[in-house]
């Protein structure tokens, strides 16, 4: 057997265990799934990441707060990964990737730093967590988790819409003299 082979496939395998598959690399964008939705953060480095959490609550009440979900207002943080996940679960998720080239590591890691403690707007549907870390990490908002809530409020809206004309006309039809 070639030397060369085994010291090779070994540094390979010595890697995989210091970088196992799904572990966040800087700038990667990190999933958090919460009891009633997704909460997204981007990873720093050395076990941080930034991310949004509400303006008017402690940290530590922040991060598994439904009620972040309908702040107006909110504050960019850096805070440790594990810190943030708690108890829930969470995975790298670059899924816009295919779509949208990610800005250099650096450039992505710098303009993060530079927003960390500023207070920001937030806006469940147009400014939300998702929209700001593929925001720092793609140069653009994008937040499928958005897209999906507007959807179905556009489809409720259509179908009660409906309800309100279908009940119109049945109504109309009842108060007919013949």
């Amino acid at each position: 057997m070639d030397r060369r082979n085994t010291t090779s496939t070994m540094a390979s395998n010595y890697s995989d265990l210091l970088d196992p598959p799904g572990t966040p690399q800087p700038g990667d964008l990190i999933e958090i799934f919460r009891p009633a939705y997704q909460h997204w953060a981007l990873y720093l480095g050395d076990g941080y990441i930034i991310n949004l959490t509400p303006v008017d609550e402690c940290q530590a009440a922040a991060i598994s707060s439904v009620k972040s979900v309908f702040s107006r207002k909110a504050v960019v943080r850096m805070q440790l990964l594990k810190e943030v996940v708690g108890d829930d679960s969470y995975r790298v998720n670059n899924k816009y990737d295919d779509n949208h080239t990610p800005l250099p590591v650096d450039d992505i890691i710098q303009r993060s730093q530079v927003l960390i403690g500023q207070e920001v707007s937030y806006d469940l549907l147009g400014s939300n967590c998702e929209h700001f870390v593929t925001l720092l990490r793609y140069g653009e908002g994008v937040s499928e988790q958005a897209t999906r809530a507007i959807g179905a409020i556009s489809l409720m809206t259509a179908a009660a819409s409906a309800f309100s004309v279908l009940g119109l006309i049945n109504t109309r039809s009842r108060n007919r003299p013949f």
